[in-house]
């Protein structure tokens, strides 16, 4: 996971919690505070579009590579990165912008757009009748 964010911190809970092997990479290592001491996987503080540092840390033994940053640009780059040089099978991206996102995933790149799932929530809300 690329990003210990609220997203990022929580999904590695889950998953954690889970028993899967997880590790979160973050730039801040204060960061990885809100992980909570029940956190059973790895950090490593560094950059998620530095090849040599992805490469350290282990990528290409990574099955599902997920960016959830809150920069599009790092989290399309990373995405990219993983999918395009180390053929990580699965790679998950948050993009907010839905026009980007869009075109990630038709490039085969899993996407998440918090703007079109918040749309869709609340005009869904809007058109329910009472």
């Amino acid at each position: 996971i690329l990003g210990c964010g609220k997203v990022g911190t929580r999904l590695a809970q889950v998953l954690s919690k889970e028993e899967n092997e997880v590790s979160i990479i973050d730039r801040d290592i204060e960061a990885f505070k809100q992980l909570g001491e029940d956190f059973k996987g790895e950090t490593f503080a560094g950059l998620g579009i530095d090849r040599m540092f992805l490469k350290q840390v282990g990528i290409e033994k990574a099955d599902v590579f997920i960016a959830v940053t809150n920069n599009d640009n790092i989290n399309i780059m990373s995405a990219q990165i993983a999918k395009r040089l180390f053929n990580v099978t699965r790679v998950i991206v948050r993009i907010d912008d839905p026009v980007r996102a869009q075109i990630f995933q038709d490039l085969d790149i899993e996407t998440y757009c918090p703007t079109t799932v918040s749309v869709k929530s609340i005009h869904k809300m809007l058109t329910k009748k009472s």
